[in-house]
């Protein structure tokens, strides 16, 4: 449902930096080395009411046969997935015949892309920008992607470069099926758009053949989508409603998403994509793991994912039935070992195939769903802070007692909680975990990541006696000599 955006490049000009500043993240490796990003990563991000999805990828030579075959076809499907292209370029290195490529290469392949001009801090960017024009890319953006200088307007520019392609294309009828449902840019219409689904909107996620498909089926009851033993046989987003017990909910199904050294298939390049958009439409996630795999790198990535995008989880261990009983309790072991970071979610030990405690589901997708949107009034979590700091108070910094005076929610799905006091950016995080626990204790929270924000009040006594005129300084002191004799 947002916009996919690919960053393209020759290596070293910035790409990874850009992401993380665009995802406000760290995960992408960042270094002063050519070549460090191989793979595909992706990222959700936002600027203002702008969400999108940001595509990190490895460095292009532009020397064809010699390019790394493997860098080269991440970057070509990372391409061919995407809404808009970013080509970076290096301010210092200046233009090279290495950017003229790739640039002809975007060209020829009738992909439309920004020109961006990285590391112009400490330059004069109109003047190191003005040669890169003769890439004939349009317009040249200018940045400095380390410090954030540019991003915003950078993104601004994207938005309506995204809105204006996708205005042509739909004035030409050339829109693909795989972008006929996004119908704009703007928050309010992608939030149309989604409350055309009733109810509670439930991603059902996970890699390929770990019983998605069966799971629906069963929560539905009947045979919706296509389910069979072949890894892969989901390969877009299926939006299902249904009503059970008075509720109405949107169940959807998603493409297994793999390692991408394994994707191979043409048409599996957007499965990543897919899920993603799946995870950002959905109230509520579903992550749904083969117990006879275990939890691989490829779930905890997974989960990772779900939380970043803030939404309500629920874990569903699948295959549960048929497994000895020493084998049952590895997995317990690995679970209760692994998925500490997110102890908050529900986790059921299913068997979407003969049914077994898959009718418990629902009720945790409810609970979660309640907890993402609860509202919670000002004095209520007000008294609930000074409850913990009664037990608890925060440390001392500088012989000075850190004051958490007040709290009110910021945020719905997921729930935030904006605490205001003094000398906040203090508080360490230990004590913002403990403050996490203690709220979500409280307040029952079940299934939903929790959001805290800290602010602090300016000081209204700050720089007060550097106003003083000379005279009533004078007076001061004279006061304070009094006083003390």
């Amino acid at each position: 449902m947002i916009p996919v955006i690919a960053l393209v490049g020759r290596p070293n000009v910035g790409k990874s930096t850009l992401f993380n500043q665009l995802t406000r993240s760290r995960d992408a490796l960042v270094a002063d080395v050519a070549g460090l990003t191989r793979d595909r990563q992706y990222g959700i991000g936002k600027v203002g009411d702008f969400p999108y999805l940001v595509v990190d990828t490895g460095g292009l030579s532009g020397e064809g046969a010699a390019m790394d075959r493997a860098m080269a076809e991440q970057t070509q499907r990372a391409v061919e997935e995407a809404d808009h292209v970013l080509l970076l370029v290096d301010a210092r290195d200046g233009l090279t015949p290495q950017d003229q490529v790739i640039a002809d290469q975007l060209r020829a392949a009738g992909v439309k892309a920004r020109l961006v001009v990285n590391k112009t801090d400490g330059l004069d960017a109109d003047s190191v920008s003005a040669e890169f024009y003769a890439l004939g890319l349009g317009e040249v953006t200018s940045i400095a992607a380390s410090h954030g200088r540019g991003v915003q307007g950078l993104m601004q520019a994207v938005r309506k470069d995204v809105a204006a392609e996708r205005r042509a294309s739909q004035a030409a009828g050339t829109a693909s099926g795989d972008e006929a449902e996004t119908d704009g840019l703007d928050e309010a219409s992608q939030q149309a758009a989604l409350d055309d689904w009733p109810g509670i909107r439930v991603a059902i996620v996970g890699r390929p053949n770990v019983g998605k498909s069966t799971l629906v089926n069963r929560i539905l009851g009947d045979e919706r989508v296509v389910a069979t033993d072949v890894a892969g046989t989901t390969r877009d987003s299926i939006f299902v409603p249904f009503e059970r017990d008075g509720q109405d909910y949107t169940l959807i199904d998603t493409a297994g998403v793999r390692r991408r050294a394994r994707v191979h298939e043409v048409i599996e390049k957007f499965s990543v994509i897919k899920t993603l958009q799946a995870i950002e439409a959905a109230h509520v996630v579903i992550l749904v793991v083969d117990a006879h795999a275990g939890l691989s790198d490829q779930d905890a990535h997974l989960l990772g994912m779900v939380i970043e995008a803030g939404r309500a989880l629920v874990l569903a261990v699948n295959k549960w039935d048929g497994m000895r009983d020493d084998a049952r309790e590895r997995i317990r072991d690995e679970l209760d070992r692994r998925l500490g970071f997110v102890d908050f979610a529900r986790m059921r030990l299913i068997s979407a195939l003969h049914g077994t405690n898959v009718g418990h589901l629902l009720d945790d997708v409810k609970e979660a769903h309640a907890s993402a949107f609860r509202k919670v009034s000002t004095p209520e979590l007000t008294r609930l802070l000074e409850a913990a700091v009664a037990e608890h108070a925060p440390p001392m910094v500088s012989g000075r007692r850190i004051k958490l005076r007040y709290a009110h929610q910021g945020g719905q799905n997921p729930p935030v909680i904006v605490v205001h006091g003094n000398q906040t950016d203090s508080l360490p995080g230990s004590y913002k975990r403990y403050l996490e626990n203690f709220l979500r204790k409280h307040l029952k929270l079940v299934g939903t990541p929790m959001r805290m924000e800290f602010r602090s009040g300016r000081n209204p006594f700050a720089g007060r006696r550097n106003k003083l005129t000379p005279r009533q300084q004078h007076k001061r002191k004279r006061l304070m000599r009094h006083v003390r004799r």
